[in-house]
C-alpha cells in the first residue's frame, strides 16, 4: 500500500510545442489536488485481493514464438486476425501488457471455444515487444513496457489514436489534438511522460514513418484506428536503439497484417446536444496466394467528424481573459466592434454604439464575446488507405512491403480580424492611429467626444483598436497528405542468424488557406493615414485622403467606428495562401542471434547478439504567405523555413542470461546496448542502456535500466523563421486590466510605462510573441533509469501485476518559454535579461513583442511511480472477468530555466496561461465482463487536481503575500480540482456480425475552468471532456 500512497507541479515552458491557450463546486466526482491520490489504486487493490478465490483457470507454459512464415486458410465465418506472417521489425523485450499475458494460452483456448468473443478479449501472445533487437517472452524483459490490443482501443469509441492515447497516465499535456480551438491543422501528437511531443518516437510496425510538416510530428490521426492490431508504448528512454528522439520513450503501432478475410465496418457518433456527429466506415479485404506463401491485404476508412461551436457550450463561453479577484473578472476581447479608442496619455478610454454614431466610456460590457464564433472542436474530414503485401520464397528470403496514405480536410473558425497595429518586420505604423487632422477623429472639433462632452482639449491622435467583423469570420482551412511506403527483405542468413533490410521514404504536404484576414496597407489607405516616415513604424502620421485616391480600388472611410461598405471591405479583404513539406529516407538494416552460444557453467542460459546500421535524411520547407511574411497582412506573421540533416548510425546489443532454473536465479540476465550516431550537422555521439533482469522464482521478477539520451534540435527548432504569434497570457503592467502589486508598478515604471495603473491591455489576454527557430541551438543530453518489479503468481492465476520506478533527466533542454514567464521575469522581479526581450511602443505603451523564440534552457528532472494491475478470471464457463488499471503517481517535475540557476519543482501545478500541466496523480481503469457472445466495459479515469502556477510561484503564495500586507487577493482562481470522468460500452457478437456501442462520459462533466483567453479550459489536459456526454454504436460484419 506504501507505493500507492500520496505524495505531493506548470510548465513556464510553452513546452517545446508552444501550447497556447467556471468555476464549479466540487461535486462526488471531484476532489481538491491530493485529496483523492490513494482512490484509484485502492479500488485497483481491492478488486485484485477479493476476486482470487474465484478463480478456476489453469496454469500453461509459456509458448516461445518462432520466426517462420506460417500461413492457415480460414473457412469458418468468425474470422479473427491472423498472427502476422512476418514479424514487425522491431524485436524487442517484453513487458506487462498493459502488462502481460496472465491468463495462459492453454486456458483461453477452452475460453475461446467456449465464446468467440474470449479470442478477441485474451492478452497478447507472448511475442516479441518494443524495447529490444532480441525476442523473449511476455513478462521476461527489463524494459517497461505497456501493451494495449486493439479491442481495449476498440471499446472506448475512439475516433482516432490520439484520443485513445490521451486517456493514458503516461500521457503528457504538451501534446496537440483536435480540440485546440487555434487548430493544428487537425493533427494530434503525442507528449510522453510530459517531456513534449518532440521527445517522443512513433514507430509504425517497428519503423519510422512520414512527419507532419506543419506540427513537426508524427501525426496520429492520420493512422486508422480500424486498421491497429496493438500499441506498444515503451515508458524508458530508447535513444541508445531507435534514435536521438526517442528521449522520453517509443510508441509503436502495429497494423493489421496477412488477413485472409475480408471486413465492413460503420460507426456512428453524436453527444446528447446533437452536435459533433462522426462517421466511419472502414473495410478490408485479404487473401493468400501461391500455397500460402504470400498475403496480399487492403485496408481503407473514411471518417467525417462535425465539431462543437464554442457558443454551443455554456461553460466555454464567454472567454474570461483575466483572473481577478471574484465579482471583478473580465470576460471577452476588449477589441469590440465599436472599437476600443484611447489617448495616449491613458486619460480617456471610449467606445462607440449605433453603428459609429454615438460614443461612451469604454466598460466591460463594451468586451467582445469573440468565443461565440470559435469552435472547441474542429471539423474535418479524414481518408485513409494502406496496403500490405509479403511473398515468403524461402526460410532464407521473404519479400515485404507497405503503403499508407492519407488526405484530411480541416476547417477551422475564428472571430473577425482585430486590427491593433502593424507587426514586425512591417514598418508600419504598431499603433493603428487615427490622425489629429482626421475628420473622424473623436477629438476633433466635430468629433462624437468633443460634441459628446466627453472631451474639451485640442485635437490629438487616438488610437484605435478594433474588430473588423464586416470581413466575416477568419476562416483557416488545411489540406493535407501523408504517405509512406516502405519495402523490405528478411529471412535466415544461417543457424538462426536473421536478417531485415528496408528501405522507407515518408513524405507530408500540406496547403493552409486563411480567408477575411485583411491587408493593413489597404486598411490604411481607406482611412486616408498615410505614415510621415516609412521606414519607422513608429513614426507619426496624418491624415491624406489622396493615398485612398491614387489606390484602385480603395474607398474613403468617412466615420471610423461605422461599419465598412461592400467595396471597403472587398478592397481590405485578403486571403492567405502558404504550405510547405516533409521528406524522409531511412535505410535499415538489422541483424540478430536469440542464441549464438550458451553461458559455459552451469546454469548458463543464452547469449543473444543484434547489432545494425541506418542511414535516414530529413528535409523541410515552409512558404508563407508573402504579404503575411512581410508584415502586411492583419495576421500573424511567419517566415520562410527550410532545411534538413542526415544522419549515419550504427547500433549493438548483446543479452547474456547469466543463470536459469537454479536456485534463487529462475532467471539473471543482463542486457546492454550501444548507438552511434554521426550527424552532418552536430558531429558525432554515443548513447548506451544495460539493463538487469532477475527473478529469484517464477512467481516474481526485479528490474531495472540506465541509459543515456541524445536529442539534435530538429530543422523547425534549428531552421524556422521568426514571426509572430499571439500566445496566453497577461501583461503584468496593465493595472487597467488586472491586479497588479506596487513591485509591478514601480518596475514597469522603471522600464518606460507611463501609468502602469490605468494601461489597458488591448490585446486581452494574449501577447504579441516572436516565436521561430534559433541556429545557435545545441543539443540536448539526457540520462534515465527505472527500477520495478513484475509479479505473476501461480497460487492466483491471471494476475499480472508491476511497479515501477522512473527517472528522467534533460539538460540543456530546448524549449520556447511561454511569454507570461518572461514578462514575469522582468516586471515581477526585474530581470534585466528577460527585460531585453521585450519591445514596447513608444506611442501607446503596449507590447510590440516579446521574444520566445527556442532556447537552450537549464534543464529538466522528472521522476515518478507507475502501478499497473493486469487480472483476468474465468466465473464460470460463460462468464469471464477482466481488470486493467494504469495508474501514475508523479514524484517531481523540476524545472531549470536557466544553466546553473535554481530548480523550481512543478509537480501538481498547472500553468494556467498555457494549459500545460502535470498532476501528480493520474489513473485509468477498465473493467470488462463477459458472457458468452455478450461484453460490458466499464472506463474510468481520473486526474488529480492542480495548483495554478505563473512557472515560478504558485497562485495562491501571491494572494496570501498580498493579504499579508494588508491588500486582498490578486487572484480568483488558484487551483483545478481533481475530477472523474466514467465511459460504458457494450458488445455482442452474432455469427459475422460484430456490434459494439457505448457513452462517454456518462455524467456529462465539464472541463474544470482555466483561464487560458481562449476557451476556459486546458486542451492538452482535459480535451476529452469539450464535447460533453457522446453516444457512439458500430457494426462490423466479416465475411
Amino acid at each position: 500500500m506504501a507505493l500507492c500512497s500520496e505524495t505531493r507541479r506548470q510548465h513556464a515552458l510553452a513546452a517545446p510545442d508552444r501550447v497556447r491557450k467556471r468555476r464549479r463546486h466540487p461535486t462526488l466526482d471531484e476532489t481538491r489536488p491530493g485529496n483523492r491520490g490513494l482512490l484509484p489504486c485502492a479500488t485497483a487493490l481491492i478488486a485484485a485481493a477479493a476476486i482470487p478465490a474465484l478463480a478456476t483457470a489453469q496454469t500453461a507454459p509459456a509458448i516461445t514464438p518462432t520466426p517462420t512464415h506460417q500461413h492457415k486458410s480460414t473457412t469458418h465465418h468468425h474470422v479473427p486476425a491472423k498472427p502476422m506472417a512476418r514479424t514487425t521489425h522491431v524485436m524487442p523485450s517484453a513487458a506487462p501488457a498493459t502488462m502481460a499475458a496472465p491468463i495462459p494460452a492453454r486456458s483461453f483456448t477452452n475460453l475461446a471455444a467456449a465464446s468467440p468473443r474470449l479470442v478477441d478479449a485474451a492478452a497478447p501472445e507472448a511475442v516479441v515487444v518494443t524495447g529490444s533487437m532480441l525476442s523473449t517472452s511476455a513478462n521476461q524483459g527489463a524494459d517497461p513496457v505497456q501493451i494495449i490490443t486493439a479491442t481495449q482501443i476498440q471499446q472506448t469509441g475512439a475516433t482516432s489514436m490520439g484520443d485513445y492515447l490521451q486517456r493514458l497516465p503516461s500521457m503528457g499535456s504538451g501534446g496537440t489534438y483536435n480540440s485546440q480551438t487555434n487548430g493544428t491543422a487537425g493533427a494530434a501528437c503525442a507528449d510522453l511522460r510530459n517531456l513534449g511531443q518532440n521527445r517522443v518516437l512513433v514507430l509504425i510496425d517497428g519503423k519510422r514513418t512520414s512527419l507532419n510538416g506543419e506540427n513537426s510530428c508524427v501525426d496520429l490521426n492520420t493512422i486508422p484506428i480500424q486498421a491497429v492490431q496493438s500499441v506498444e508504448i515503451l515508458k524508458d528512454g530508447g535513444s541508445e536503439l531507435y534514435g536521438a528522439d526517442a528521449v522520453s520513450g517509443v510508441i509503436n503501432i502495429k497494423l493489421k497484417h496477412n488477413m485472409n478475410d475480408a471486413n465492413i465496418t460503420v460507426r456512428g457518433g453524436i453527444t446528447d446536444q446533437g452536435d459533433d456527429r462522426t462517421g466511419m466506415i472502414s473495410g478490408y479485404k485479404g487473401f493468400n496466394f501461391d500455397h500460402d506463401k504470400g498475403n496480399i491485404t487492403i485496408f481503407a476508412q473514411y471518417e467525417t467528424v462535425g465539431g462543437v461551436p464554442q457558443r454551443d457550450r455554456s461553460w466555454a463561453t464567454p472567454v474570461a481573459v483575466t483572473n481577478n479577484p471574484t465579482g471583478q473578472q473580465a470576460y471577452g476581447s476588449s477589441i469590440p466592434p465599436g472599437g476600443n479608442i484611447f489617448t495616449a496619455d491613458g486619460n480617456y478610454e471610449w467606445s462607440t454604439s449605433n453603428n459609429g454614431t454615438s460614443i461612451h466610456n469604454f466598460t466591460d460590457a463594451d468586451r467582445y464575446n469573440y468565443g461565440s464564433q470559435q469552435w472547441i472542436s474542429n471539423a474535418y474530414q479524414d481518408a485513409t488507405a494502406n496496403g500490405d503485401f509479403h511473398y515468403d520464397i524461402n526460410r532464407h528470403f521473404s519479400v515485404y512491403a507497405t503503403a499508407l496514405y492519407s488526405h484530411r480536410a480541416t476547417a477551422v473558425t475564428l472571430a473577425g480580424e482585430p486590427t491593433s497595429g502593424s507587426v514586425p518586420p512591417s514598418n508600419l505604423p504598431n499603433a493603428f492611429i487615427l490622425p489629429a487632422n482626421a475628420p473622424y477623429n473623436p477629438t476633433g472639433p466635430n468629433g462624437l467626444a468633443t460634441l459628446s462632452g466627453l472631451y474639451s482639449g485640442a485635437p490629438q491622435d487616438v488610437y484605435l483598436y478594433r474588430r473588423l467583423i464586416e470581413l466575416g469570420d477568419r476562416r483557416f482551412e488545411s489540406q493535407t497528405d501523408t504517405v509512406t511506403g516502405k519495402f523490405g527483405v528478411q529471412g535466415e542468413i544461417t543457424h538462426h542468424w536473421m536478417y531485415d533490410v528496408s528501405y522507407t521514404y515518408g513524405a507530408n504536404q500540406y496547403a493552409d488557406q486563411g480567408e477575411n484576414i485583411g491587408s493593413y496597407q489597404n486598411l490604411m489607405n481607406s482611412y486616408g493615414i498615410q505614415q510621415l516616415d516609412p521606414s519607422d513604424p513608429n513614426s507619426a502620421v496624418t491624415y491624406n485622403p489622396a493615398v485612398c485616391q491614387a489606390s484602385a480600388g480603395c474607398q474613403l472611410v468617412t466615420n471610423a467606428f461605422s461599419r465598412l461598405t461592400p467595396q471597403q471591405i472587398n478592397y481590405i479583404n485578403y486571403t492567405t495562401h502558404d504550405g510547405g513539406s516533409y521528406q524522409m529516407r531511412d535505410l535499415n538494416v538489422r541483424i540478430h542471434n536469440d542464441k549464438v552460444a550458451t553461458m559455459p557453467w552451469a546454469g548458463g542460459g543464452a547469449f543473444g547478439i543484434a547489432l545494425g546500421m541506418e542511414h535516414r535524411s530529413e528535409q523541410l520547407n515552409y512558404n508563407p504567405d508573402p504579404l503575411a511574411a512581410a508584415g502586411l497582412s492583419m495576421t500573424n506573421t511567419s517566415q520562410y523555413t527550410g532545411g534538413g540533416f542526415n544522419v549515419n548510425e550504427a547500433y549493438l546489443e548483446g543479452r547474456a542470461q547469466l543463470l536459469h532454473d537454479v536456485a534463487f536465479a529462475h532467471d539473471l540476465t543482463i542486457d546492454g546496448q550501444g548507438r552511434f550516431s554521426s550527424y552532418n550537422t552536430f558531429g558525432s555521439t554515443e548513447n548506451w542502456k544495460v539493463s538487469i533482469n532477475w527473478a529469484p522464482i517464477r512467481d516474481i521478477r526485479f528490474r531495472a535500466t540506465l541509459g543515456t539520451s541524445f536529442r539534435q534540435p530538429n530543422v523547425y527548432e534549428l531552421y524556422g523563421g521568426q514571426g509572430l504569434s499571439y500566445l496566453a497570457g497577461n501583461d503584468p503592467c496593465a493595472g487597467g486590466s488586472y491586479a497588479i502589486s506596487a513591485t509591478v508598478i514601480a518596475n514597469c515604471m522603471k522600464h518606460g510605462v507611463v501609468n502602469p495603473q490605468t494601461l489597458v491591455d488591448a490585446n486581452s489576454g494574449q501577447i504579441p510573441s516572436l516565436v521561430g527557430g534559433n541556429a545557435s541551438l545545441k543539443p540536448e543530453t539526457g540520462r534515465t533509469y527505472t527500477v520495478g518489479t513484475v509479479i505473476t503468481p501461480r497460487w492466483t492465476p491471471g494476475l499480472s501485476a508491476s511497479v515501477e520506478y522512473w527517472h528522467y533527466t534533460l539538460k540543456n533542454m530546448i524549449a520556447a518559454l511561454s511569454p507570461q514567464y518572461v514578462a514575469n521575469q522582468c516586471y515581477q522581479y526585474n530581470n534585466p535579461k528577460y527585460c531585453n526581450q521585450i519591445d514596447r511602443s513608444a506611442l501607446t505603451d503596449q507590447i510590440n513583442d516579446l521574444s520566445t523564440i527556442d532556447t537552450n534552457v537549464g534543464g529538466l528532472r522528472t521522476s515518478g511511480i507507475d502501478f499497473d494491475l493486469d487480472y483476468r478470471i474465468r466465473v464460470t464457463p460463460e462468464d469471464v472477468f477482466v481488470l486493467h488499471n494504469n495508474y501514475q503517481q508523479l514524484i517531481s517535475y523540476l524545472e531549470q530555466f536557466e544553466p546553473g540557476g535554481a530548480w523550481d519543482n512543478l509537480a501538481g501545478r498547472l500553468m494556467y496561461t498555457t494549459g500545460n500541466g502535470q498532476p501528480r496523480v493520474r489513473d485509468y481503469a477498465t473493467a470488462t465482463w463477459m458472457h458468452g457472445a455478450f461484453s460490458f466495459t466499464y472506463m474510468m479515469q481520473y486526474m488529480g487536481g492542480m495548483q495554478w502556477n505563473d512557472g515560478q510561484t504558485d497562485l495562491a503564495t501571491y494572494n496570501a503575500q498580498s493579504i499579508a500586507a494588508g491588500n486582498g487577493p490578486l487572484y480568483g482562481y488558484t487551483h483545478t480540482p481533481g475530477i472523474f470522468t466514467h465511459d460504458v460500452s457494450v458488445g455482442y457478437n452474432f455469427r459475422r456480425w460484430k456490434f459494439t456501442a457505448g457513452v462517454n462520459n456518462i455524467l456529462n462533466k465539464n472541463p474544470p475552468f482555466v483561464q487560458d483567453s481562449t476557451e476556459n479550459s486546458a486542451s492538452g489536459l482535459y480535451s476529452n471532456l469539450f464535447i460533453g456526454r457522446y453516444i457512439w454504436a458500430q457494426a462490423g460484419v466479416n465475411f
